[in-house]
């Protein structure tokens, strides 16, 4: 006979997930939904917010699996390094420029780990940018400036 359990975490989690989605759905099904072909304006948040519900309806029922793994300890670390990143980008990448924004940026989110280091993080996030300025900048053809104003460029 199985013993089923049940993770209060996991239902306040999945029933945020589908609220949230719910809510989104109903501002969205105000909009013009149109068809898969020609969408409206709504048609997209609708959608995302049907898969936001489904996400919920999936964290719920797996929230009644037999055994929970303990939650560990929370990664303070990794969420002061990676969560203001973006925002860092987003706040340079106009005065600095897409290349000094987006190494700098990388060189930030690159110490969220301990085991990460100087060397290997200017390595890694060189790679990264240069890769990236490759593929946005000549192979896409996007149009932003590599080095910006607060350079002198």
């Amino acid at each position: 006979m199985r013993n089923l359990s049940f993770s209060s975490r996991d239902l306040i989690c999945g029933a945020l997930f589908i609220f949230i989605g719910l809510f989104f759905a109903i501002q969205a099904y105000g909009l013009e939904l149109g068809t898969a072909l020609r969408m409206g304006p709504g048609y997209f948040p609708f959608v995302l917010a049907g898969i936001l519900i489904l996400l919920g309806i999936i964290v719920i029922i797996q929230g009644t699996q037999l055994q929970h793994e303990p939650m560990g300890p929370i990664a303070w670390r990794g969420m002061l390094f990676i969560l203001p990143a973006p925002i860092l980008f987003g706040l340079t990448v106009r005065g600095l420029g897409f290349v000094p924004s987006l190494f700098l940026t990388g060189l930030v989110a690159a110490f969220a780990s301990t085991k990460m280091r100087p060397g290997t993080a200017l390595l890694l996030v060189g790679g990264l940018t240069l890769f990236s300025v490759i593929v946005f900048s000549y192979a896409l053809g996007l149009p932003f400036r590599r080095f910006g104003p607060w350079l002198g460029q």
